[in-house]
């Protein structure tokens, strides 16, 4: 084999260079041209009938469309029956014509094909996405007497027969529940990000790519937009590895990265926000991107408000959405994540001269949450805070929508999925006993709903923490003082919270609403989000306000 396709690379560790110059992304050439120029060929006399005059593909595609195709095919070794690179990702913002570029890549890749009753899928998440797939692949094979007379058409099931070989194009909708595909050659997910609400997506996946590993000229290719919303799941672990491959932190010569989105220091200095920059993540920008009506879209946006804003930023150029802020949020979360930093419990408390803690939630379908808050033992301003949640598997059953979002923090440590009742209160009142036992905290140290959990309160009794410790906190409109309290610190910059997902996704659902002259805390009108983890921040405040002395110095007691 040539030396040069032995060491070819799947980084582009300069893309931002190139991305802002509108210079290639694709980061090496075809590995075999002669396979390419076939591929590309094929490719490039389908026919597009949704546009005027049903021109052919190779005609209107701009070159990106091109190499991306002739790097997929090219990476196939006719003489070993092998594929090189066998795993694609492209996250492209919308309008750039990917569902059609999926679905002609899909059907090139079925038109080539020369083994026997092969599979190849298009997993789409809906209905309307497996449409969107299927549509342009049924329309260019009527537009070509040639294919038209090859394959045979099911649009009811949405299945391609090719007559001389038995092999089948399928496009499945997972909302079908019809996701199978084990012996599958090829597989395109469509709009992965979609994905990351399905509880049993991963299985999902395992399923349609089963039959990968006993082909190995098979394929696997991941596209999608944006998410609206924070990414997590599938989507997030495939766009981190995208990422870490694209940049070069992560060597896999097998894995192509194709990424579309401002470098991260326009995002810093929100540049992405010009329209003068919007060409950047759209390499369709002037074609199938009219220019004309993406400014509409985003001066529309601005006046439909702050969340049609978010969502124009994630759909058309692909900014990915941090804490998903939103109109009449707590206003404490616009300084959040600036201020975060990280650090873990053994850090806060070894830093602290006093700590307060306060706790949250509880029901079998709640988020139960403890927050510390620890003041600075040079700098007595300076305050820090961390976070841990409990959360049973019966919330997992009810909510799956949230399931893959609360794996990620269980798997970041930032929350702990129990097994049985009871467990969570336990593990959370060994955490504030050995706090306790620092002699850090105050005599009134413990702030609890004043409605209380019943429950924790025994867990807290049974860790040896006494009871004479623990201040029932007033809640709703009462809390208002303590809100505006952290809202402050964080704005100057003496509230420091540690870097953790779970609490900046709670922070993102608070709600900042009046109630008379007081302000009430509470979750965004959809419903999905929890704020647990906030409350108990203010739990914690509620007693360290009051600017406490620990037990400790308070009783004459010295730590060497």
């Amino acid at each position: 084999m040539d030396s040069a396709i032995l060491n070819w690379t799947t980084a582009c560790p300069d893309w931002e260079e190139r991305i802002v110059k509108g210079r290639s992304l694709i980061p090496c050439k075809p590995l075999y041209q002669d396979v390419a120029d076939v591929a590309l060929k094929a490719f490039n006399a389908l026919k597009v009938v949704d546009v005027m005059d049903s021109p052919e593909m190779g005609g209107i595609v701009r070159d990106w469309v091109t190499e991306f195709v002739a790097v997929i095919f090219g990476a196939y070794n006719t003489s070993t029956r092998r594929r090189l690179i066998n795993e694609y990702f492209l996250l492209i913002p919308k309008k750039n014509t990917k569902s059609t570029i999926a679905a002609f890549i899909m059907l090139t890749a079925f038109i080539l094909n020369s083994r026997r009753s092969a599979e190849l899928i298009i997993l789409a998440p809906t209905k309307e996405v497996a449409e969107n797939s299927f549509n342009p692949i049924r329309d260019a094979i009527e537009a070509d007497p040639e294919l038209n007379e090859m394959m045979n058409i099911s649009a009811h099931t949405k299945t391609i027969t090719h007559i001389g070989t038995n092999a089948i194009l399928k496009v499945v909708a997972a909302d079908d529940k019809s996701t199978g595909g084990k012996k599958a050659s090829w597989v395109l997910v469509d709009e992965l990000h979609l994905f990351q609400t399905m509880s049993d997506a991963a299985s999902m996946f395992r399923e349609a790519t089963g039959g990968l590993a006993s082909r190995t000229e098979g394929c696997l290719l991941w596209l999608s937009t944006q998410s609206k919303e924070p990414p997590c799941g599938v989507f997030k672990s495939k766009l981190d590895y995208a990422r870490d491959v694209r940049d070069g932190k992560i060597i896999d010569k097998k894995f192509l990265p194709l990424i579309y989105e401002f470098p991260q220091s326009m995002i810093d200095s929100e540049e992405y926000k010009d329209p003068e920059n919007f060409h950047i993540p759209n390499p369709n920008y002037g074609a199938s991107v009219d220019i004309e009506q993406l400014n509409d879209d985003y001066n529309k946006s601005k006046y439909a408000g702050e969340d049609d804003v978010k969502d124009f930023f994630a759909k058309r150029l692909n900014v990915q959405i941090g804490m998903n802020l939103r109109a009449n949020r707590w206003a404490g979360a616009d300084f959040w994540e600036e201020k975060e930093r990280a650090f873990d419990l053994e850090y806060l408390i070894g830093n602290s001269e006093c700590i307060t803690i306060g706790f949250d939630g509880g029901g079998l379908d709640d988020l139960f949450s403890m927050y510390v808050i620890g003041r600075d033992k040079h700098y007595r301003s300076l305050w820090r805070g961390w976070s841990r949640s409990w959360l049973h598997p019966i919330a997992m059953d009810r909510r799956k929508s949230s399931k893959q979002l609360m794996e990620d923090f269980a798997r970041k440590g930032d929350l702990v999925i129990v097994e049985t009742i009871g467990e969570d209160v336990s593990q959370a009142g060994e955490i504030a006993k050995r706090i306790f036992d620092t002699g850090k905290m105050p005599e009134q140290g413990f702030g609890l709903d004043q409605l209380g959990m019943p429950s924790l309160l025994d867990g807290l009794l049974a860790a040896g923490i006494p009871q004479e410790s623990m201040v029932a906190v007033p809640q709703g409109y009462k809390l208002s003082g303590y809100a505006t309290t952290a809202e402050r610190k964080l704005a100057d910059g003496t509230f420091i919270p540690a870097e953790q997902g779970l609490v900046k996704w709670a922070v993102s659902n608070a709600k900042g609403k009046m109630s008379g002259n007081a302000l009430m805390i509470t979750k965004q009108e959809s419903g999905k989000g929890k704020i647990d983890p906030v409350i108990a921040m203010f739990n914690a405040i509620a007693l360290m306000s009051v600017n406490p002395e620990a037990a400790a110095q308070s009783l004459g007691v010295y730590f060497v």
